[in-house]
């Protein structure tokens, strides 16, 4: 599983493009974010919930890596950072450009969200 690029807007991960936020599991199939479950409680996708981070979190999971939008945009709220380092989860968090390197050095058990515009 690599990630190929970013530019506003998509992600190119083993050559295939996505124009949406998108999570990458452990098993390394690359999902739709669920935004709703962020926006529904602070009127907007760019603060993860504690709903959206139980819902990204696979057990044995070690690190989650955050693409915070091309401009960094996105952040966790206080209680999905509670949840992910109750779980032993670290979070490496970062511009989208930077978290794909990062996503691509890391090894381990790891998962991705990736926030693709702002």
């Amino acid at each position: 599983m690599k990630i190929d690029s970013t530019q506003f807007g998509s992600i190119i991960i083993d050559g295939e493009g996505y124009d949406h936020d998108v999570v990458i599991r452990l098993s390394g199939a690359v999902k739709k974010r669920k935004k709703k479950l962020s926006k529904r409680l602070f009127g907007t996708s760019h603060t993860v919930s504690a709903d959206e981070a139980r819902h990204v979190y696979e057990d044995g999971s070690e690190t989650l890596i955050i693409g915070t939008g091309q401009y960094g945009a996105l952040e966790l709220s206080q209680e999905a950072e509670a949840f992910l380092r109750e779980k032993g989860c670290a979070v490496i968090a970062a511009p989208t450009p930077q978290a794909i390197e990062r996503f691509n050095q890391t090894r381990g058990r790891k998962i991705g969200l990736f926030h693709v515009t702002c």
